[in-house]
């Protein structure tokens, strides 16, 4: 017999156990499993493993709520984050709730059950189906078979080796060898000073320069506190000192352009002596795209250390031996890494039908950040672009809990968020102008312009309205009673 459960999660990352311990925190009575297409926890920070790999915000932010980040680094590498996880599942019980190896590929909503049948292809290649009550797709929105890299001219001609910081071999050996990093975004910057410690030269090559904020790679006041206090209340408030400096500093790059991009530029421009300043001035505003943080500095450190150089340029085309830029000059190069993004996919990648029509994600509006419209009982965990991808994603954690008590309460089988709603104008999921956002754009569902379907930015107001929101806003109720199955006497 196929397995029924009342939850169905898809991700073993950060998202994915975030979301199960809020289900077994808040709505203990309900069943779950959690399907994981890799063969590990950490989603993301079992993915990447190039030189260097870190958070890129602070991890009392991005670290769960309801599990003290106790670590001495408040930036913290890709290993820590990833034991981080393992051991978070291991202490609630959520790892014996996950199976690897599944990666689901359809997911199909019957009305008259109100159940998803869910399939998957384990690695083995057969196929497993379960059916669930409720859908929840926690495995992010970029793809993790596939990066993104551009055309570039001549890439077959090259003699060295091309590496994906996505797909990073084990065996890559840059010691004492010409790198050259394509790209200007959070990736890039951290692969900088770390390949620079061992390589001869690592050039960053970029195309736009990208705004780069330092932070302190560890918070002494945490660390202290943390000696005479107990770990839980010290997190809490670290935690909400951080969210406060992180979304109140966007709102200060949003409301005064200007005065923001002044304080960036001079910041690291006093910090890169010599630099050519057009190497270091974006041409948009702060926040157009996701600023990059650097942990003490590293690197700036890394340029004044003349390890490491940042460049402005176009690429002409890869040569054998390098790349040849549009200015006429030409970088040497035993390895190239294509930093060039991410490719971002819709629902998890998963073909989703709701009683045998198949669902157009893009068609969709999205419903308090989590839901859509017409796509009954299913959620797609997001998180912040301009902070922590934690601080939004455990509202909605919390939202589906308050949302499956709901259901049991009012004796409903499912919601649909109203697909005749007003919606008002269409806006971006997902408010960046990056190159990566750009190219998803008839992709990923849609943002509307009033609440419930705006998807905003911001931590404050979402915080403020998830410990008021109505559960019945802009929602159609089906009633358990009222199933084609029930009347019939067949449940």
């Amino acid at each position: 017999m196929t397995e029924h459960v009342d939850v169905l999660i898809v991700g073993a990352g950060l998202s994915g156990i975030g979301a199960a311990y809020r289900l077994q925190e808040r709505a203990p009575g309900k069943t779950y499993a959690v399907l994981e297409q890799r063969d590990a926890i950490g989603g993301t920070w079992d993915l990447f493993r190039y030189p260097g790999v870190r958070s890129d915000s602070d991890m009392y932010t991005l670290s769960f709520p309801f599990e003290p980040w106790t670590h001495p680094k408040a930036i913290a590498d890709g290993d820590d984050i990833r034991h981080y996880l393992e051991t978070t599942a291991a202490k609630h019980g959520i790892a014996d709730r996950i199976r690897f190896g599944r990666r689901v590929t359809t997911a199909e909503w019957s009305s008259d059950d109100a159940t998803w049948t869910v399939t998957s292809t384990v690695k083995d290649g057969s196929t497993e189906v379960v059916t669930a009550s409720f859908l929840y797709l926690c495995s992010g929105y970029y793809s993790y078979e596939e990066g993104y890299t551009p055309d570039f001219p001549g890439l077959e001609d090259f003699e060295g080796e091309v590496v994906h910081p996505q797909f990073w071999p084990e065996d890559l050996d840059h010691a004492g060898k010409k790198v050259v990093v394509i790209g200007s975004g959070a990736t890039a910057v951290t692969l900088l000073p770390s390949m620079a410690k061992d390589a001869e030269k690592v050039t960053m090559l970029q195309r736009t320069p990208t705004y780069v904020l330092s932070q302190p790679g560890s918070d002494p006041v945490a660390n202290a506190a943390r000696k005479v206090l107990p770990a839980g209340l010290v997190h809490r408030v670290a935690r909400l000192r951080y969210a406060v400096m992180t979304v109140g500093f966007y709102m200060f790059c949003r409301a005064f352009p200007r005065a923001s991009r002044s304080i960036l530029l001079g910041l690291t421009g006093r910090s890169m002596p010599g630099v050519d300043r057009d190497s270091l001035t974006p041409p948009y505003k702060p926040w157009d795209q996701r600023l990059c943080v650097v942990p003490g500095g590293d690197l700036y450190q890394a340029v004044r250390a003349g390890k490491a150089e940042i460049v402005t340029d176009r690429i002409t085309e890869l040569t054998p031996k390098g790349v040849a830029l549009a200015s006429g000059e030409h970088l040497d190069a035993d390895i190239v890494v294509t930093a060039t993004g991410l490719k971002l996919v819709a629902l998890g990648q998963i073909d989703v039908s709701i009683d045998g029509t198949k669902v157009n994600p893009h068609e969709l509006y999205t419903y308090k950040g989590q839901m859509f419209s017409g796509v009954p009982n299913l959620a797609w965990c997001v998180g912040y672009t301009n902070a922590s991808w934690t601080l939004r994603a455990d509202l909605t954690w919390k939202y589906v809990a308050d949302y499956l008590n709901h259901l049991d309460a009012k004796g409903y089988a499912y919601g649909i968020p109203d697909p005749d709603a007003d919606f008002g104008h269409d806006a971006r999921l997902l408010d960046l102008s990056s190159g990566y956002i750009a190219r998803a754009d008839e992709l990923l569902p849609k943002s509307g312009a009033r609440t419930p379907w705006k998807v905003r930015q911001n931590w404050f107001l979402d915080s403020w309205d998830a410990r008021r929101t109505d559960l019945d806003e802009d929602m159609v109720w089906v009633r358990r009673a009222d199933l084609p199955a029930t009347r019939s006497g067949v449940a």
